[in-house]
């Protein structure tokens, strides 16, 4: 009988706050379609940047832009802290801002 009503009272709530959340939710037809965040930030390529693009990063400046360019390519970001190109602070600043896309092979 306890857990009929511990059941009954967590999908009461349940549907409580859903009914308070959905109205948020909803999607307006009439407005522009919105965008995600992760597409409307365009990632800096650490392979291909050119030190203004690179410079752009927070914590970046001329000399670890030209720590960066130096020390290419990279298989992955990560190597970025890993070969001390950059201080780790620095890095998880950057992270979620850039990719180390691979160069197409031509075959």
């Amino acid at each position: 009988m306890k857990a009929t009503r511990f059941t009954s009272a967590v999908l009461t709530l349940a549907a409580i706050v859903l009914m308070g959340v959905l109205p948020a939710v909803a999607v307006d037809t009439k407005a522009a379609p919105a965008k995600s965040v992760a597409a409307s930030v365009a990632l800096i390529d650490i392979n291909s940047a050119t030190p203004d693009q690179l410079k752009t990063l927070p914590g970046i400046g001329d000399a670890y832009a030209a720590a960066i360019i130096k020390g290419r390519p990279y298989a992955n970001k990560t190597l970025l802290k890993t070969k001390n190109i950059i201080p780790a602070a620095t890095y998880t600043k950057i992270a979620a801002k850039i990719i180390a896309n691979q160069p197409k092979s031509g075959k």
